[in-house]
């Protein structure tokens, strides 16, 4: 519920059409509800009381026209780096996601909190091994301990399915082992201060750089879920509000969203050339090269303001619009166990 009503709220969601069956218990008038108090174009139906799909489909088509014609009316207004937030993770990861695709991205970040934006990494199972250097950059020590029980979770979790965030395709990628990912997936967070922890759905209180808990919590241990694919990741740190999503893969991927612009990165320049329809940003550059670390942040940087002015990305163009709601079973923020106290 809590990602459906931030979803709702996100600032990229211009309109809100809610279809019920008719004997939910989450009614659609309610969500609808909360579009209205957002100042959107929303509405909401039953198809019981509509008659079926077939009636229901063509007054939802009708309806999203409708919405569709208003918001063309919305005015546009300037905008800078810092007013943005941004999500990145990895997935499909070969041995250049930890020397130049995720680095990059490490790079701009580092960046666009300097020009006083925030940024949002994810994937807490992918940090394996690298707690030390996560609770090092910690902001303050209550970000220290949010950092550290969210690693311990994660590591718990992993434990607990018997399962780490490393896949036969990581290995055919020239990755060995869990540790090796995790150097490179982790590195896409940049040097700044970590500013805390975040659940899913949960907004940055302020500008920096967040790290997001996308495993489930202790009592739900066993019926979360974590990353099973990358569209989910995605919507993870969409619900958090990120405008634009970053994902990075070595080996390709072809994953879009229906609510944030994704640029897809890659550090493998054949794996650019093979899919170039798919891939937006080519980190390989750097590994030949032929730029700098930096100037490759500084292009992602341009490409990235262009989108945020209305380029389209490459999946938005072949009309990728995947679009996934998770259980996640958390809290909504970081409960810290309690101490002993004398």
């Amino acid at each position: 519920m809590r990602m459906l009503i931030s979803l709702i709220r996100h600032p990229n969601v211009g309109g809100v059409l809610v279809i019920g069956l008719g004997c939910e218990y989450v009614q659609p008038e309610w969500l609808a509800n909360i579009a209205e108090e957002e100042a959107k174009e929303h509405a909401w139906m039953f198809i019981q009381t509509e008659g079926g799909t077939r009636k229901s489909i063509d007054k939802g088509i009708t309806l999203v026209h409708e919405m569709l014609h208003a918001l063309k009316e919305t005015p546009r207004v300037p905008m800078n780096m810092s007013d943005l937030v941004i999500g990145a993770e990895c997935g499909g990861s070969d041995y250049t996601s930890g020397l130049a695709g995720n680095v990059v991205v490490g790079r701009f970040y580092d960046m666009l909190i300097e020009m006083g934006g925030t940024a949002i990494f994810e994937e807490i199972v992918e940090a394996i091994g690298l707690v030390d250097l996560l609770t090092g950059r910690a902001a303050n020590e209550q970000a220290r301990e949010e950092i550290q029980y969210t690693y311990d979770k994660a590591l718990d979790y992993c434990k607990s399915v018997r399962q780490y965030s490393v896949s036969p395709g990581n290995f055919a990628g020239g990755l060995s082992t869990i540790e090796e990912k995790s150097m490179g997936a982790v590195i896409k967070s940049g040097t700044k201060p970590i500013q805390g922890v975040l659940k899913v759905a949960g907004k940055p209180p302020h500008p920096g750089l967040w790290l997001l808990d996308s495993t489930p919590d202790p009592y739900w241990m066993q019926f979360g879920i974590t990353n099973p694919n990358d569209n989910e990741g995605l919507m993870d740190l969409i619900s958090c509000g990120c405008h634009i999503v970053l994902l990075v893969t070595g080996r390709g991927n072809v994953v879009g969203s229906a609510v944030s612009p994704c640029i897809k990165i890659t550090g493998n320049s054949a794996t650019y050339a093979r899919m170039e329809d798919d891939m937006d940003f080519n980190a390989g550059f750097v590994l030949e090269g032929d730029c700098t670390l930096d100037e490759s942040a500084k292009s992602l940087g341009r490409m990235i303001a262009d989108i945020a002015s209305g380029t389209l990305t490459k999946s938005e163009v072949l009309g990728h619009n995947e679009y996934f709601i998770p259980y996640k079973y958390q809290e909504k923020q970081v409960t810290l166990p309690r101490k002993c106290t004398e």
